[in-house]
């Protein structure tokens, strides 16, 4: 890899992106983060992350030649393809590769063809409600709703009884007009991790295991959200858990990548859940998780930016993922009312000057107005913190979470906290 100075146009403007930023700055990168937030170093609000020919001039007049996407908007959107053939390289899969993540309905056809291991399923389209409905019953209740597009994180309703389906369902059709797909799939019990690596296609280097909190109150209570925070590695996680993680899922699935013939370089993320029968993939990403970047870019002591340079170069093989040692664990701070719609936003934000050195602050809905920095969205801040053991990291961000304040700021309480499971795997593969 070069040690010449190099600039980069990062597209997001959350607190992923702030993480990468972060740690593609710490390679030695320049990073124009378009739009960025009022957090951010070197944002441009002005510029949309789906502008392209916006985006496109503003890397004519920087001497900028690569493009990193964070999130799936822009992808789903074509930016690779709209690059494509021109000297302005751009980190991700193209739109035909996105498809992947934006349609829950093709990707679950996916993992059929090629034999990775999943859930059950059921299609549906807008117009067959009812059929959905007698299904979820038939199944009492024990199924997981999922909207067949890109939600932001939120359009994915796990039930545990009739009621609760009815009332996805009906959930569904409120906030979808007009023709819309989805799906039904047995529900799954077991713990979840979140498997991300840095692929060209054909090979892949993944981060370590991380785990994610979706549900908006303690004890995995309350509504599914964007995230409320991160941990990693996961203790729990260990050679054999990845290792038939590897075999059912991430193989199979690289060999419908080549069988498919997608140009895929970008980023790769696996959902997964651990069941008795073995691991079973959830859903993938075309992006870094959020709010798992936050806690693995910190994690990760190999260069992000030499990845992603061999990765488009095809010199990925010859690249190692090095961790550095300890736990990281990352704590949500979000706005009052968060992830229902309609919330007070504009709240000055107090006490970031006073964290603790080792902590870092990723802004993920901030914005400066009249000389201070206030709320602008739903997941304002992740506070990431670090030790040796994850007992002592939890404890270390929450303590320091206490110094940061703002109108109505809400935080999960047990990120990092779950009872470690047992007897994974229990029944005979």
């Amino acid at each position: 890899m070069s040690t010449s100075p190099k600039s980069i146009v990062l597209l997001g403007g959350g607190a992923r992106e702030h993480a990468m930023a972060w740690k593609l700055t710490r390679d030695g990168a320049t990073v124009h983060v378009l739009p960025g937030n009022g957090g951010i170093p070197n944002s441009h609000p002005d510029i949309s992350a789906t502008d392209f020919p916006a985006i496109q001039s503003f890397c004519r007049q920087h001497g900028v030649q690569l493009i990193v996407v964070g999130p799936e908007a822009p992808l789903a959107a074509g930016v690779v393809d709209y690059f494509a053939g021109s000297d302005i390289r751009v980190f991700g899969p193209g739109r035909a590769g996105a498809i992947l993540e934006s349609s829950k309905v093709w990707s679950k056809d996916f993992m059929r063809r090629h034999g990775v291991a999943t859930a059950l399923s059921w299609q549906y389209r807008s117009d067959k409600l009812a059929d959905a409905r007698a299904k979820a019953t038939e199944l009492n209740g024990q199924v997981v709703v999922k909207y067949d597009g890109l939600a932001a994180g939120k359009g994915v309703y796990v039930c545990s009884s009739v009621a609760e389906a009815q009332a996805a369902l009906d959930d569904l059709q409120a906030e979808h007009t007009g023709w819309f797909s989805f799906l039904l799939e047995e529900k799954l019990t077991g713990p979840e991790i979140s498997i991300i690596g840095v692929t060209d296609g054909n090979r892949i280097r993944l981060l370590a295991p991380s785990q994610d909190h979706k549900q908006l109150l303690a004890g995995d209570q309350g509504p599914n959200t964007g995230g409320m925070g991160a941990y990693c590695p996961v203790p729990f996680a260990d050679d054999n858990v990845l290792a038939a993680i590897r075999t059912d899922i991430i193989d199979p699935t690289l060999r419908g990548l080549q069988n498919e013939q997608f140009d895929f370089r970008g980023f790769l993320y696996f959902g997964i859940m651990l069941t008795p029968q073995g691991p079973k993939l959830l859903e993938y990403n075309v992006r870094l998780g959020d709010p798992e970047a936050e806690v693995l870019l910190p994690a990760m002591e190999s260069s992000l930016l030499e990845l992603i340079e061999a990765t488009l170069d095809g010199r990925l093989s010859q690249t190692v993922v090095r961790q550095r040692p300890g736990q990281y664990v990352g704590v949500v701070l979000a706005s009052g009312g968060y992830p229902a719609a309609g919330f007070p936003t504009g709240f000055p934000i107090t006490g970031l000057d006073q964290l603790h050195p080792s902590i870092l602050a990723f802004h993920g809905a901030t914005r400066e107005q009249n000389g201070q920095l206030v709320t602008s969205g739903g997941r304002v801040l992740v506070l990431v913190g670090h030790a040796p053991e994850l007992e002592d990291a939890v404890a270390h961000v929450y303590r320091e979470a206490e110094k940061v304040t703002f109108q109505d700021a809400y935080l999960r309480t047990d990120i990092g906290q779950r009872p470690e499971p047992m007897g994974i795997f229990s029944e005979v593969r």
